[in-house]
Protein backbone atom coordinates (compact mmCIF):
# COMPACT_ATOMS: atom_id res chain seq x y z
CA UNK A 1 0.00 0.00 0.00
CA UNK A 2 0.93 3.76 -0.74
CA UNK A 3 2.68 5.17 2.48
CA UNK A 4 0.70 8.35 1.25
CA UNK A 5 -2.78 6.80 2.30
CA UNK A 6 -4.21 8.57 5.02
CA UNK A 7 -4.67 6.67 8.49
CA UNK A 8 -8.61 6.89 8.39
CA UNK A 9 -8.75 5.59 5.45
CA UNK A 10 -6.76 2.37 6.57
CA UNK A 11 -8.91 1.80 9.59
CA UNK A 12 -11.79 2.20 7.86
CA UNK A 13 -10.26 -0.67 5.10
CA UNK A 14 -9.76 -2.70 8.25
CA UNK A 15 -13.07 -2.26 9.42
CA UNK A 16 -14.68 -3.41 6.95
CA UNK A 17 -12.63 -6.48 6.34
CA UNK A 18 -13.52 -7.60 9.93
CA UNK A 19 -17.30 -7.10 9.94
CA UNK A 20 -19.44 -9.37 8.37
CA UNK A 21 -21.35 -8.96 5.13
CA UNK A 22 -25.23 -9.70 7.30
CA UNK A 23 -23.72 -6.91 9.30
CA UNK A 24 -22.48 -4.38 6.73
CA UNK A 25 -24.04 -1.34 6.09
CA UNK A 26 -24.13 -0.46 2.41
CA UNK A 27 -24.48 3.86 1.45
CA UNK A 28 -27.29 5.14 -0.36
CA UNK A 29 -25.46 5.95 -2.96
CA UNK A 30 -24.66 3.15 -4.06
CA UNK A 31 -28.40 1.66 -4.23
CA UNK A 32 -30.21 2.15 -7.15
CA UNK A 33 -32.56 5.20 -7.82
CA UNK A 34 -35.67 3.09 -6.94
CA UNK A 35 -34.48 2.21 -3.64
CA UNK A 36 -33.12 5.12 -3.00
CA UNK A 37 -36.25 7.40 -3.65
CA UNK A 38 -38.68 4.68 -1.19
CA UNK A 39 -35.63 4.37 1.79
CA UNK A 40 -36.50 6.73 4.60
CA UNK A 41 -34.19 6.01 7.59
CA UNK A 42 -31.71 2.99 6.82
CA UNK A 43 -30.74 3.20 10.80
CA UNK A 44 -34.27 2.86 12.07
CA UNK A 45 -35.42 -0.96 12.71
CA UNK A 46 -37.74 -2.39 10.50
CA UNK A 47 -40.83 -2.93 12.68
CA UNK A 48 -44.31 -4.82 11.97
CA UNK A 49 -46.91 -2.11 11.09
CA UNK A 50 -49.78 -2.11 14.01
CA UNK A 51 -52.65 -3.18 13.39
CA UNK A 52 -55.45 0.03 12.27
CA UNK A 53 -57.84 0.79 15.54
CA UNK A 54 -61.55 -0.08 15.66
CA UNK A 55 -62.83 3.24 14.37
CA UNK A 56 -66.35 2.63 14.16
CA UNK A 57 -69.07 4.78 16.03
CA UNK A 58 -72.20 3.15 17.09
CA UNK A 59 -74.12 6.11 17.98
CA UNK A 60 -73.37 7.65 14.19
CA UNK A 61 -74.49 4.38 13.02
CA UNK A 62 -77.68 4.37 15.20
CA UNK A 63 -78.31 7.73 14.04
CA UNK A 64 -78.29 7.44 10.75
CA UNK A 65 -80.15 4.46 10.40
CA UNK A 66 -82.78 6.12 12.56
CA UNK A 67 -82.75 8.87 10.11
CA UNK A 68 -83.23 6.88 6.98
CA UNK A 69 -85.92 4.67 8.69
CA UNK A 70 -87.76 8.56 9.46
CA UNK A 71 -87.22 9.26 5.64
CA UNK A 72 -88.79 6.19 4.55
CA UNK A 73 -85.58 4.49 3.49
CA UNK A 74 -84.82 0.75 4.91
CA UNK A 75 -80.94 0.03 4.92
CA UNK A 76 -82.40 -3.44 4.41
CA UNK A 77 -84.73 -3.12 1.51
CA UNK A 78 -82.55 -2.89 -1.34
CA UNK A 79 -85.19 -1.57 -4.17
CA UNK A 80 -86.23 1.27 -2.25
CA UNK A 81 -85.53 4.17 -4.04
CA UNK A 82 -83.77 7.50 -2.53
CA UNK A 83 -86.63 10.45 -1.66
CA UNK A 84 -86.55 12.81 -4.54
CA UNK A 85 -84.87 16.25 -3.17
CA UNK A 86 -86.91 19.23 -2.78
CA UNK A 87 -86.04 22.60 -3.74
CA UNK A 88 -84.48 24.85 -1.90
CA UNK A 89 -84.82 28.74 -1.88
CA UNK A 90 -82.25 30.96 -1.00
CA UNK A 91 -82.68 34.17 0.47
CA UNK A 92 -81.16 36.25 -2.48
CA UNK A 93 -82.87 40.05 -3.22
CA UNK A 94 -85.23 39.65 -6.32
CA UNK A 95 -84.58 43.31 -6.52
CA UNK A 96 -84.15 44.57 -10.88
CA UNK A 97 -81.45 47.36 -9.87
CA UNK A 98 -78.63 45.87 -7.49
CA UNK A 99 -78.15 41.83 -6.09
CA UNK A 100 -77.13 43.10 -3.00
CA UNK A 101 -79.25 45.70 -1.70
CA UNK A 102 -77.75 47.70 0.91
CA UNK A 103 -80.57 47.05 3.42
CA UNK A 104 -78.66 43.58 4.07
CA UNK A 105 -75.43 44.97 5.49
CA UNK A 106 -77.45 46.44 9.00
CA UNK A 107 -76.73 43.82 11.39
CA UNK A 108 -79.91 41.93 12.51
CA UNK A 109 -82.00 43.38 9.32
CA UNK A 110 -84.16 41.03 8.00
CA UNK A 111 -86.95 40.91 4.93
CA UNK A 112 -89.98 39.92 7.57
CA UNK A 113 -89.47 42.66 9.90
CA UNK A 114 -91.94 44.98 9.99
CA UNK A 115 -91.70 48.79 8.27
CA UNK A 116 -91.81 50.44 12.36
CA UNK A 117 -88.71 47.96 13.18
CA UNK A 118 -86.89 48.66 10.10
CA UNK A 119 -86.80 51.92 10.75
CA UNK A 120 -85.99 51.70 14.21
CA UNK A 121 -82.80 49.66 12.73
CA UNK A 122 -81.92 51.83 10.72
CA UNK A 123 -81.97 54.93 13.40
CA UNK A 124 -79.61 52.50 15.91
CA UNK A 125 -77.37 51.39 13.07
CA UNK A 126 -77.28 55.13 12.27
CA UNK A 127 -76.28 56.70 15.77
CA UNK A 128 -73.76 54.35 16.05
CA UNK A 129 -72.34 55.25 12.72
CA UNK A 130 -71.81 58.79 13.50
CA UNK A 131 -70.81 58.11 17.34
CA UNK A 132 -67.78 55.99 15.76
CA UNK A 133 -67.36 59.05 13.57
CA UNK A 134 -67.09 61.43 16.30
CA UNK A 135 -64.68 59.39 18.33
CA UNK A 136 -62.45 58.91 15.19
CA UNK A 137 -62.52 62.91 14.54
CA UNK A 138 -61.78 63.32 18.46
CA UNK A 139 -58.86 60.71 18.01
CA UNK A 140 -57.25 62.59 15.02
CA UNK A 141 -57.97 65.92 16.41
CA UNK A 142 -56.27 64.66 19.70
CA UNK A 143 -52.96 64.73 17.64
CA UNK A 144 -52.79 68.46 16.83
CA UNK A 145 -54.33 69.59 19.92
CA UNK A 146 -52.80 67.13 22.26
CA UNK A 147 -49.55 66.25 20.66
CA UNK A 148 -47.43 65.31 23.61
CA UNK A 149 -49.56 64.18 27.21
CA UNK A 150 -47.19 63.81 28.56
CA UNK A 151 -45.75 67.08 28.60
CA UNK A 152 -48.95 68.62 29.37
CA UNK A 153 -49.07 66.72 32.00
CA UNK A 154 -45.55 68.26 33.43
CA UNK A 155 -47.04 71.58 32.55
CA UNK A 156 -50.60 71.29 34.56
CA UNK A 157 -48.81 70.74 37.64
CA UNK A 158 -46.14 72.83 37.28
CA UNK A 159 -49.19 75.48 37.04
CA UNK A 160 -50.98 74.32 39.90
CA UNK A 161 -48.07 74.64 41.87
CA UNK A 162 -47.05 77.76 41.25
CA UNK A 163 -50.94 78.57 41.44
CA UNK A 164 -50.90 77.10 45.38
CA UNK A 165 -47.68 79.07 46.19
CA UNK A 166 -49.17 81.92 44.95
CA UNK A 167 -52.23 81.48 46.84
CA UNK A 168 -54.34 81.88 43.20
CA UNK A 169 -52.60 85.05 42.23
CA UNK A 170 -52.22 85.72 39.12
CA UNK A 171 -49.36 87.44 37.84
CA UNK A 172 -49.47 90.76 35.56
CA UNK A 173 -48.08 88.83 32.37
CA UNK A 174 -50.88 86.14 33.17
CA UNK A 175 -53.96 88.61 33.28
CA UNK A 176 -52.63 90.65 30.18
CA UNK A 177 -52.28 87.18 28.57
CA UNK A 178 -56.48 86.79 29.33
CA UNK A 179 -57.78 90.23 29.00
CA UNK A 180 -55.45 91.58 25.46
CA UNK A 181 -54.74 89.47 22.12
CA UNK A 182 -51.76 88.86 20.03
CA UNK A 183 -50.31 87.06 17.08
CA UNK A 184 -46.59 86.80 16.04
CA UNK A 185 -45.76 85.81 12.97
CA UNK A 186 -42.45 84.72 11.08
CA UNK A 187 -42.45 84.97 7.13
CA UNK A 188 -40.21 82.45 5.23
CA UNK A 189 -36.69 83.44 3.86
CA UNK A 190 -36.65 86.29 1.55
CA UNK A 191 -33.66 86.82 -1.03
CA UNK A 192 -31.93 89.77 0.37
CA UNK A 193 -29.81 90.79 2.81
CA UNK A 194 -30.60 92.00 6.47
CA UNK A 195 -28.89 95.68 6.05
CA UNK A 196 -31.60 96.07 2.99
CA UNK A 197 -34.92 94.37 4.88
CA UNK A 198 -33.83 96.46 8.33
CA UNK A 199 -34.49 99.55 6.49
CA UNK A 200 -38.13 98.60 5.07
CA UNK A 201 -38.99 97.31 8.43
CA UNK A 202 -38.38 99.76 10.26
CA UNK A 203 -41.11 102.41 8.27
CA UNK A 204 -43.79 99.75 9.86
CA UNK A 205 -42.63 99.53 13.44
CA UNK A 206 -45.55 101.05 15.46
CA UNK A 207 -48.06 102.00 12.50
CA UNK A 208 -51.67 99.85 12.14
CA UNK A 209 -52.00 97.61 9.39
CA UNK A 210 -53.85 99.78 6.98
CA UNK A 211 -51.04 102.85 7.87
CA UNK A 212 -48.05 99.61 7.32
CA UNK A 213 -49.84 98.88 3.90
CA UNK A 214 -49.84 102.39 2.34
CA UNK A 215 -46.12 102.77 3.29
CA UNK A 216 -45.08 99.49 1.89
CA UNK A 217 -47.06 100.10 -1.73
CA UNK A 218 -44.95 103.45 -1.68
CA UNK A 219 -41.90 101.85 -1.20
CA UNK A 220 -38.79 102.19 -3.77
CA UNK A 221 -37.75 98.88 -2.54
CA UNK A 222 -38.19 95.99 -4.29
CA UNK A 223 -38.56 93.50 -0.76
CA UNK A 224 -41.15 95.30 0.03
CA UNK A 225 -44.08 93.75 -2.48
CA UNK A 226 -42.71 90.85 -0.06
CA UNK A 227 -43.24 92.49 2.94
CA UNK A 228 -46.60 93.51 1.58
CA UNK A 229 -48.01 89.51 1.05
CA UNK A 230 -46.22 88.58 4.23
CA UNK A 231 -47.88 91.39 6.18
CA UNK A 232 -51.50 90.41 4.88
CA UNK A 233 -50.98 86.83 5.73
CA UNK A 234 -50.31 87.63 9.21
CA UNK A 235 -52.98 90.00 9.74
CA UNK A 236 -55.00 87.16 8.26
CA UNK A 237 -53.96 84.75 10.97
CA UNK A 238 -54.08 87.42 13.63
CA UNK A 239 -58.51 87.72 12.94
CA UNK A 240 -58.79 83.68 12.30
CA UNK A 241 -56.79 81.93 14.85
CA UNK A 242 -56.70 84.44 17.53
CA UNK A 243 -59.76 86.42 17.16
CA UNK A 244 -58.53 89.99 17.00
CA UNK A 245 -60.20 92.81 15.67
CA UNK A 246 -63.74 91.26 15.58
CA UNK A 247 -65.35 93.99 18.15
CA UNK A 248 -66.41 96.56 16.09
CA UNK A 249 -68.72 94.37 14.34
CA UNK A 250 -68.96 94.76 10.56
CA UNK A 251 -66.35 97.73 10.59
CA UNK A 252 -63.52 94.95 10.65
CA UNK A 253 -64.70 93.60 7.57
CA UNK A 254 -65.25 96.57 5.45
CA UNK A 255 -61.75 97.81 6.68
CA UNK A 256 -59.91 94.24 5.58
CA UNK A 257 -61.67 94.60 2.53
CA UNK A 258 -60.61 98.11 2.10
CA UNK A 259 -57.45 97.45 2.92
CA UNK A 260 -57.03 94.49 0.20
CA UNK A 261 -58.62 97.18 -2.40
CA UNK A 262 -55.52 99.16 -2.11
CA UNK A 263 -57.21 102.28 0.01
CA UNK A 264 -56.31 104.10 1.91
CA UNK A 265 -58.16 103.15 5.58
CA UNK A 266 -55.82 104.91 8.33
CA UNK A 267 -57.16 108.58 7.78
CA UNK A 268 -60.75 107.68 7.22
CA UNK A 269 -62.55 108.89 9.83
CA UNK A 270 -66.50 107.12 8.76
CA UNK A 271 -67.04 104.36 7.19
CA UNK A 272 -70.29 103.29 5.17
CA UNK A 273 -71.88 100.21 5.87
CA UNK A 274 -74.46 99.02 3.42
CA UNK A 275 -78.01 99.82 4.70
CA UNK A 276 -77.10 102.10 7.47
CA UNK A 277 -76.05 105.61 8.03
CA UNK A 278 -72.50 106.51 8.41
CA UNK A 279 -71.18 104.97 11.75
CA UNK A 280 -68.33 105.68 13.61
CA UNK A 281 -65.45 103.58 14.01
CA UNK A 282 -65.42 104.40 17.81
CA UNK A 283 -65.10 107.20 20.14
CA UNK A 284 -61.73 109.41 19.66
CA UNK A 285 -59.14 108.68 22.68
CA UNK A 286 -56.36 110.57 22.38
CA UNK A 287 -52.97 108.81 23.39
CA UNK A 288 -49.37 109.04 24.77
CA UNK A 289 -47.19 106.61 22.99
CA UNK A 290 -43.63 105.41 24.67
CA UNK A 291 -41.68 108.01 22.61
CA UNK A 292 -43.93 110.85 23.72
CA UNK A 293 -45.71 111.35 20.86
CA UNK A 294 -49.78 111.76 20.26
CA UNK A 295 -52.44 109.17 18.82
CA UNK A 296 -55.71 109.18 18.16
CA UNK A 297 -57.64 105.73 18.46
CA UNK A 298 -61.02 105.47 17.14
CA UNK A 299 -61.20 102.19 17.54
CA UNK A 300 -59.88 100.20 20.39
CA UNK A 301 -59.69 97.04 18.22
CA UNK A 302 -57.43 98.05 15.43
CA UNK A 303 -54.81 95.62 14.65
CA UNK A 304 -51.25 97.49 15.02
CA UNK A 305 -47.45 96.23 14.72
CA UNK A 306 -46.14 96.51 18.12
CA UNK A 307 -43.00 95.01 17.01
CA UNK A 308 -41.34 93.95 13.96
CA UNK A 309 -37.74 92.88 13.58
CA UNK A 310 -35.29 90.51 11.17
CA UNK A 311 -32.78 87.74 11.29
CA UNK A 312 -30.70 86.02 8.92
CA UNK A 313 -31.17 83.17 7.32
CA UNK A 314 -29.09 80.82 5.39
CA UNK A 315 -26.67 82.19 2.69
CA UNK A 316 -24.85 80.22 -0.10
CA UNK A 317 -21.79 81.18 -2.37
CA UNK A 318 -21.42 80.65 -6.24
CA UNK A 319 -18.18 81.42 -8.09
CA UNK A 320 -18.46 84.56 -10.61
CA UNK A 321 -15.51 84.19 -13.16
CA UNK A 322 -12.99 86.94 -14.26
CA UNK A 323 -10.55 87.63 -16.85
CA UNK A 324 -6.91 86.18 -16.37
CA UNK A 325 -8.30 83.24 -14.18
CA UNK A 326 -9.40 85.24 -11.77
CA UNK A 327 -12.93 83.88 -9.59
CA UNK A 328 -15.02 86.24 -7.76
CA UNK A 329 -16.99 84.24 -4.79
CA UNK A 330 -20.60 85.65 -4.90
CA UNK A 331 -22.55 85.36 -1.33
CA UNK A 332 -26.19 85.08 -1.99
CA UNK A 333 -28.27 86.01 1.37
CA UNK A 334 -31.33 85.27 2.73
CA UNK A 335 -33.39 87.31 5.37
CA UNK A 336 -36.88 86.68 7.68
CA UNK A 337 -38.72 89.23 9.05
CA UNK A 338 -40.75 88.87 12.20
CA UNK A 339 -43.93 91.18 13.52
CA UNK A 340 -45.59 90.97 16.30
CA UNK A 341 -48.92 92.28 16.52
CA UNK A 342 -51.71 93.49 18.89
CA UNK A 343 -54.66 95.55 19.34
CA UNK A 344 -54.94 99.35 20.07
CA UNK A 345 -56.40 98.88 23.49
CA UNK A 346 -53.29 97.89 24.36
CA UNK A 347 -51.73 100.47 23.46
CA UNK A 348 -54.58 102.56 25.46
CA UNK A 349 -53.56 100.90 28.86
CA UNK A 350 -49.94 101.72 28.20
CA UNK A 351 -50.90 105.34 27.53
CA UNK A 352 -52.93 105.19 31.01
CA UNK A 353 -49.89 103.79 32.63
CA UNK A 354 -47.56 106.39 31.34
CA UNK A 355 -49.98 108.99 32.89
CA UNK A 356 -50.26 107.26 36.34
CA UNK A 357 -46.52 107.37 36.91
CA UNK A 358 -46.33 110.60 35.68
CA UNK A 359 -48.68 111.50 38.81
CA UNK A 360 -47.29 109.48 40.98
CA UNK A 361 -43.33 110.81 40.27
CA UNK A 362 -42.78 113.16 43.58
CA UNK A 363 -41.56 116.65 42.74
CA UNK A 364 -37.78 116.93 42.36
CA UNK A 365 -35.90 119.57 44.71
CA UNK A 366 -32.91 120.55 44.71
CA UNK A 367 -31.77 120.90 48.71
CA UNK A 368 -34.06 117.62 50.05
CA UNK A 369 -35.25 117.47 53.82
CA UNK A 370 -32.63 114.77 54.85
CA UNK A 371 -31.08 115.02 58.58
CA UNK A 372 -27.48 116.16 58.11
CA UNK A 373 -25.18 113.64 59.34
CA UNK A 374 -21.35 113.45 59.93
CA UNK A 375 -20.79 117.33 60.20
CA UNK A 376 -16.69 118.79 60.26
CA UNK A 377 -16.00 122.39 60.26
CA UNK A 378 -14.15 122.60 57.09
CA UNK A 379 -15.07 122.22 53.81
CA UNK A 380 -14.20 118.58 51.81
CA UNK A 381 -13.34 119.98 48.92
Amino acid sequence: MNVRIPSRWLGQSALAAIQTSSTRWVPSTSLPISARRNISNPFKPKSKEPEPEDLTNPILEKYLKQRELEEGVASDDKDAKAPRPQLREGGMSNSPTSLFLPEREIPGWRPNLSPAEQENLRLKVEARRQAVEKQEDVKLSSMNLDPDPAARRRLERRLVISSVKRHGRLTKAQNLARTERQSLFKSQNLPTSVKKLQRVVNQIAGKTVSEALVQLRFSKKRVARDVIKGLEIAQNEAIASRGMSLGSEGLAQKRWEAQRAQMDLGTVKDVQIKGQEKKKLGVPVKIELKDGSKKVVRDPTEIYIEQAWVGKGESWKSPEYRARGAMNLLTHRTTSFSVLLKEEKTRMRISEEIKKKRDRRKLWTALPDRPITAQRQYCLW
